[in-house]
């Protein structure tokens, strides 16, 4: 039909269209008003999941003794597990860089939890409830507290498939990790909804203010239940009176009193794909062509990136909003099934690699 699937051609990339293909979900009926992209974000980001989850929250202490919260989903059903094949793959949910827990997010873990995955949400310091213990907030691309929760993952679960998605401007968190780590990432496939490929000329170039002004007074409010201790680190009146994501970025990250740095320089140190040709696992990134808060394709898409290297595939579609992607029945966004069948494809194919290079392997 009018979907994409834009890739470098191999034998992965055809066993990932083949299994999209006959799974069905790009087919199913969507919503009734596809022309509509502002309408369907609303409705994925504001409607609130089914059956509401339960969740136990972990505080994680990273190395500069700042907290991390993982919320391990657990409910209602409970974490029931594959039962075959081995232990169960955990999921790792990354949210917005604003740290917004959005219900399009929870609605993609309770799908998750009850195929068998075990879904968990990575929470940045003080993000979404998690205390601020250090007077330093994680920058837009700087994958470091990410790294150590990976690390403690691979420690409780050593023998289960680790899997991550990310939503929206989390992606850039995500892929700065990917490029990052490399080889060493510990993830076997990873999944990008809505990505923003490209952090600075998005800061830039704005968003609609129908986006921005509520994404910037959540994002005010949440800085200011730490006014005291972010006080010493940075400018609390410019912050709280900033008018746009990129002026709060800046004098969050960039005029602090300690270590003042500019844009430029920030940009170098946090841009996602700034180390894109390091990633050595696949990544599905699932796009919108009226993505109205990403931007026009033809800026905030890097094509090139999918055409020549072997892990990016890009899933580009006519319609679906920023993180919407909207369908009627189960599970409300056909972007979840998309991403949950990839994943179930990448572990149908890594199993028949493995049994071929054991039949190939000498005695």
């Amino acid at each position: 039909g009018s979907y994409q699937l834009l890739c470098k051609p191999s034998a992965l990339a055809k066993h990932l269209a083949r299994s999209l293909g006959r799974s069905g979900v790009l087919w199913e009926g969507h919503w009734l008003w596809p022309r509509w992209p502002q309408l369907q974000m609303l409705w994925q980001l504001l409607k609130p999941p089914e059956p509401e989850p339960a969740v136990a929250r972990e505080l994680l202490q990273v190395s500069d003794t700042g907290l991390v919260a993982l919320d391990w989903l657990v409910g209602p059903w409970g974490a029931v597990g594959s039962g075959v094949g081995g232990p169960s793959p955990v999921l790792l949910l990354i949210p917005n860089a604003a740290g917004k827990m959005t219900g399009g997010l929870l609605q993609l873990g309770l799908r998750a939890l009850e195929q068998g995955f075990i879904p968990v949400i990575f929470n940045r310091r003080g993000h979404n409830g998690c205390p601020l213990t250090t007077p330093r907030l994680q920058p837009f691309g700087d994958p470091r507290d990410l790294q150590e929760a990976v690390t403690y993952l691979r420690c409780q679960h050593p023998a289960a498939p680790l899997l991550a998605v990310s939503e929206g401007s989390g992606s850039g968190l995500l892929l700065a990790y990917l490029g990052e780590s490399g080889s060493s990432s510990h993830l076997v496939a990873a999944a990008c909804i809505s990505p923003i490929f490209r952090g600075r000329d998005w800061f830039e170039a704005g968003m609609p203010w129908l986006y921005e002004w509520p994404l910037l007074l959540h994002l005010k409010r949440g800085l200011s239940r730490y006014a005291g201790s972010l006080a010493e680190a940075v400018d609390m009146a410019r912050l709280l009176g900033s008018r746009s994501l990129q002026e709060l970025e800046e004098t969050l990250f960039c005029l602090t009193r300690s270590h003042p740095t500019s844009w430029e320089a920030y940009w170098e140190r946090n841009e996602p794909l700034r180390d894109a040709d390091e990633v050595a696992v696949p990544v599905l990134c699932l796009s919108s062509a009226d993505d109205p808060v990403r931007g026009p394709p033809s800026r905030s898409l890097p094509l090139e990136l999918f055409h020549s290297s072997p892990y990016f595939f890009l899933l580009l579609t006519p319609r679906g909003g920023h993180c919407g992607f909207p369908r009627w029945g189960p599970g409300r966004c056909w972007a979840h099934e998309a991403v949950l069948e990839y994943f179930r494809a990448m572990a149908e194919f890594l199993q028949a690699e493995e049994g071929r290079k054991g039949l190939l392997r000498p005695r």
